[in-house]
């Protein structure tokens, strides 16, 4: 197996009280795309610097193309971050050239570069315009191009299809696979889940920091796979053996399978029922983005339960102490009351 082009290991960072990553662990290998996933304010951002030394961590360890991130060059990483960083009021062809020239290419390779990218991404005839003329498809398209120019070995891309129409968002996704087949590797953060599915060969989770889901995006389908398989064709699907219930979703008939039954018993089942001509059957898997409701929002019910148990343990402790400072009182008030009884005790020498 080839060298891993990210490690990163019990990665953890904290601003203030604020504990913004805790102990996250992943590896990105060459030639694939990662997807770094989670709601916002999850860590994911934190993380991204972290692992491009923009931020240091408190503990962990990232590893970078082999290196330590302060010691690889920058030549060898493209990043598009979330916040974008072009600047406005220049001509977007000069600022292309710039940017590239910062990342080691000199003024003639940057044009010669430059000239075909523009003409794959429909900006030729823009290139003489001021960034802020520029729509904001046209700018992420641009940023794009900062991005890959200087033809980078790790490629990290933050929500890359933000402000895109479908069609530049399939030409987005081809120049991502693009970029893969060519060794790279590609680590994408995004919202959209229906593209990370589509791209993604590998995903990390995380949620309130920490690493919830971590594997390959068609292991983490099947492991949440439902109990049910996906039929079409003509014919009767009901009063099946091992199944429960059967009913029309999407122009297809799903079926609700008995606790621990044979998806293969019910197939031959259908493929000797008179009548029956079956054109598709499959295991019911859920979407990424179904799994990552599923899983952020156990995670936040485990946590609220989590949190009111501890207010309850909370209010039992108080009212424990609450109840041996009530003991404590009534003791007292004996111990005074003993004392006044003492003092109106008549004197045997009386």
């Amino acid at each position: 197996m080839s060298t891993p082009s990210v490690v990163v290991e019990h990665l953890s960072k904290s601003f203030g009280e604020t504990r913004a990553v805790e102990d996250v662990s992943f590896e990105v290998r060459p030639g694939e795309v990662f997807g770094l996933l989670g709601p916002n304010g999850a860590g994911k951002t934190t993380t991204i610097r972290m692992m491009l030394d923009i931020f240091k961590p408190d503990s962990g360890r990232v590893e970078i193309l082999g290196s330590d991130p302060a010691k690889v060059s920058k030549d060898r990483i493209g990043y598009l971050p979330e916040d974008r960083g072009l600047y406005k009021d220049i001509p977007l062809e000069q600022v292309l050239i710039f940017l590239a020239t910062l990342k080691g290419l000199s003024d003639g390779e940057a044009k010669s570069r430059l000239a075909p990218w523009l003409e794959r991404v429909d900006l030729s005839e823009h290139r003489r315009k001021k960034v802020r003329e520029l729509s904001k498809g046209m700018q992420q398209k641009a940023q794009v191009i900062a991005t890959l120019l200087h033809e980078p070995d790790l490629i990290v891309v933050d929500e890359p299809f933000a402000g895109l129409d479908p069609v530049n968002t399939r030409l987005i996704k081809e120049i991502i696979q693009e970029q893969v087949a060519a060794g790279r590797s590609v680590i994408m953060s995004t919202h959209q889940m229906y593209q990370v599915q589509a791209l993604c060969d590998r995903i990390v989770l995380i949620d309130h920091g920490r690493s919830v889901l971590y594997g390959r995006v068609e292991e983490i389908r099947r492991d949440f796979a439902a109990n049910a398989v996906i039929v079409e064709g003509e014919g009767d699907f009901s009063a099946l053996p091992q199944v429960l219930e059967a009913r029309q979703e999407n122009g297809a008939w799903r079926l609700s399978l008995e606790t621990g039954a044979d998806p293969q018993k019910v197939l031959r089942a259908l493929t000797t029922r008179p009548g029956v001509k079956l054109e598709r059957f499959e295991r019911a898997e859920p979407s990424l983005d179904d799994i990552f409701v599923t899983v952020v929002t156990d995670g936040r019910r485990t946590g609220a339960a989590q949190a009111d148990e501890g207010a309850a343990q909370a209010d039992e402790g108080a009212a424990q102490a609450d109840e041996g400072a009530a003991q404590t009182h009534s003791g007292a008030a004996q111990t005074h009351s003993g004392a006044a009884q003492a003092g109106r005790a008549p004197h045997n020498n009386e």
